[in-house]
């Protein structure tokens, strides 16, 4: 590194994770998977010795966590030995106990919460909305939080005033480490785009658990696209809308679709991307709402498959259109399909190219996150 270590800093570094009984995968959600690419970063970062995963939050042991974090890169413990072990603990997966953080920073450790959702929009709709609560103002004392680039605009002032904070904008991370290692226990072809189709099956993957990622404006960047070419869509298979499907409004809303009056849409279940991709998907279609930075997307572009979307932070990657602009969603589609077998090897690169930005090893990377530390024993 080019980069002097810190005279004053953590030794032992801690990252919680949620973990519960039962069965349990990294491919549920992208917070577990930025647990271990944070655990990747903090081991290079110079004057940390040690760095664990802290399994918390929920009703499983160290054998759940051990079992369903076996990639982990790091050691698991539980929250007893993380008070006596670590200097400094980043809140991530798991929300820590406002007791344990007060009692933690009396023995001078630091704590870091390290957010990664769009807290701002998911609170305000489940206190409207009367769901169950999601982010927890318990008036903790936190050194610090740290959030994306994604949330810049709309979540670090409600984070620096809710947490009584000070807000540092970090890199988002990723490494195709765990889709690698997933990817080997595919039978058939495997993960990655092949060129070739008559028509394309298409994939939207939006979680539908929030108004930042729904399945709505790719369902109709579809429709654009088939209304004006019959001929370009075999299939569009729209994944965690089960759940949708008895809801008030949806058999209306989808009703109105050609693309279910013409039999293409299917309304699945949830399960792994590159499961799903491997053997039924060719192309990806996706919409965000201040949430433009997706291991979604990441895993797309590194499997070579054309991504339709509308993330200003995916580089020059991917097949782009502005905001909730289905018509253009459409036509990009549309162009996709044209273009991109004929494309591929600079597609792969661009895509090469920005994803290498991301890697929890990069030296850039790991001088931000070392500024951010320093900042707390500054």
């Amino acid at each position: 590194m080019t980069y002097t270590q810190l005279a004053r800093g953590p030794r032992r570094v801690g990252i919680s994770i949620y973990v519960r009984k039962g069965p349990q995968s990294l491919w549920e959600n992208g917070i577990f998977q930025n647990c271990l690419f944070l655990a990747m970063l903090f081991e290079r970062m110079p004057g940390v010795e040690l760095v664990f995963l802290v399994a918390g939050g929920g009703d499983g042991n160290l054998d759940d966590a051990r079992r369903f974090l076996v990639d982990s890169p790091v050691p698991v413990i539980d929250m007893a030995s993380a008070a006596q072990q670590l200097d400094l603990m980043v809140e991530m997966s798991a929300q820590l106990d406002r007791e344990w953080i007060v009692r933690f920073r009396e023995k001078g450790g630091r704590v870091v919460s390290m957010r990664v959702g769009n807290d701002y929009v998911i609170d305000i709709e489940r206190m409207m909305f009367n769901l169950d609560p999601g982010l927890l103002i318990t008036g903790s004392p936190y050194d610090a939080v740290w959030t994306l680039p994604e949330y810049a605009y709309n979540c670090a002032q409600y984070f620096r005033s809710t947490f009584r904070a000070p807000v540092t904008i970090v890199p988002h991370l990723w490494s195709p480490i765990l889709l690698d290692r997933a990817a080997v226990t595919l039978a058939g072809p495997g993960f990655g785009y092949r060129c070739g189709r008559r028509r394309w099956r298409v994939g939207i993957f939006e979680p539908n658990m929030c108004m930042v990622k729904t399945s709505f404006v790719p369902m109709m960047c579809c429709e654009t696209a088939h209304r004006m070419h019959r001929d370009r869509l075999e299939a569009v298979r729209v994944f965690n809308t089960a759940h949708l499907t008895t809801r008030v409004g949806w058999p209306e809303f989808t009703r109105a679709l050609d693309i279910v009056r013409h039999g293409l849409a299917s309304f699945e279940g949830r399960y792994p991307f590159y499961q799903v991709a491997a053997a039924h998907v060719d192309a990806i279609v996706c919409h965000q709402w201040e949430n433009a930075q997706n291991y979604l997307y990441y895993e797309a572009l590194y499997g070579g498959y054309p991504l339709i979307h509308n993330s200003a932070m995916v580089g020059a990657c991917g097949y782009r259109y502005h905001d909730f602009d289905m018509t253009e969603g459409g036509q990009m589609l549309l162009q996709a399909f044209d273009i991109h077998d004929q494309q591929l090897d600079a597609y792969r690169q661009r895509a090469r190219d920005f994803l290498r930005t991301l890697d929890p090893e990069r030296e850039a990377n790991i001088r931000a996150y070392n500024d951010a530390v320093a900042a707390l024993y500054s």
